[in-house]
């Protein structure tokens, strides 16, 4: 929101210039602190969801950049001497020269980071506390408020890797699985191999295999009465992984590594692999099995 071209409560940070005003307002200005240029048109969609995201993104860099927007409709000038084409296109100036760009609407957190290249760390923006503020409530074992919390921050960015994880890990261990699958659904699909995305689908496989096991019991009889049962001792494992018995289920994929390396194609090393990857890889049962791991390939 504008108030007399100026970000409510934080003055001159956001302003509309003239082809007449560029000068003091971009390139005088631009001396000081980096000034971002938006190119708009009043009939362009994608400037419309850009606005608001830039606008918010400018004001939580509190003075370290400022906006200026330009309607290349009504000043169509300045758009044609730096070969603007398409818009909405945003032109950062340092130095009364233009250094960087971007085109197209941005998600929020591409925004912030353009900015944080120009003028250094801006601290966390809203969705970053929102998501933040989510693990909190379930480390405090507040999961609908933790849910509240992650909806939130996908309200306001969509595509944010860290919410979408953090949604869909607290849905999978609801026993949601299928709501899981449907909130990983919404990552982007150039960022299938963000290690947040990548856990979260590990784990949400790894609950698919768990959930037609059945229980640990009967597993358990069976690895008792025959020691060389891989595949009861590997479907075990998995049941273990299930409930959080994370150690001993990586204890029973070593053994079956320790008796027959070659079992299943390698089968139970993998499965070991794919449990770090779900875990992450500083957790102490992926610590400790890798470590367990090494010992047992490299002695």
């Amino acid at each position: 929101m504008l108030v007399n071209g100026e970000a409510a409560g934080q003055p001159g940070l956001i302003k509309d210039t003239t082809t007449q005003g560029f000068r003091q307002d971009v390139i005088a200005e631009s001396m000081q602190q980096p000034v971002l240029v938006d190119f708009w048109a009043p009939w362009c969609g994608p400037c419309k969801q850009l606005t608001p995201v830039i606008e918010k993104a400018v004001k939580d860099a509190k003075g370290k950049v400022k906006l200026v927007k330009m309607n290349i409709d009504e000043h169509p000038q300045i758009a044609g001497q730096l070969g603007i084409q398409s818009i909405p296109a945003v032109i950062a100036f340092r130095q009364g020269q233009p250094v960087d760009g971007f085109m197209g609407a941005q998600p929020e957190s591409q925004v912030k980071a353009f900015i944080e290249k120009l003028a250094g760390p801006m601290g966390p923006g809203e969705v970053e506390e929102l998501v933040a503020a989510a693990h909190e409530a379930l480390q405090a074992g507040d999961a609908a408020g933790a849910s509240e919390l992650f909806a939130g921050a996908l309200q306001l960015e969509p595509e944010n890797l860290a919410a979408i994880a953090g949604f869909a890990k607290l849905h999978l261990d609801n026993g949601d699985i299928e709501g899981a699958k449907g909130i990983l659904a919404m990552a982007p699909a150039d960022k299938a191999q963000d290690p947040a995305i990548v856990a979260i689908r590990a784990a949400i496989e790894l609950a698919e295999q768990a959930a037609s096991l059945g229980d640990t019991a009967e597993l358990e009889a069976k690895v008792a009465a025959n020691p060389k049962d891989h595949q009861a001792r590997f479907d075990l494992a998995l049941a273990l992984n299930a409930r959080d018995r994370r150690d001993e289920a990586v204890d029973h994929l070593i053994a079956i590594i320790k008796a027959d390396r070659g079992w299943n194609e390698d089968g139970a090393r993998k499965q070991l692999l794919q449990f770090f990857e779900a875990w992450g890889p500083m957790d102490e049962a992926s610590v400790g099995g890798r470590r367990k791991l090494s010992t047992l390939l490299f002695s």
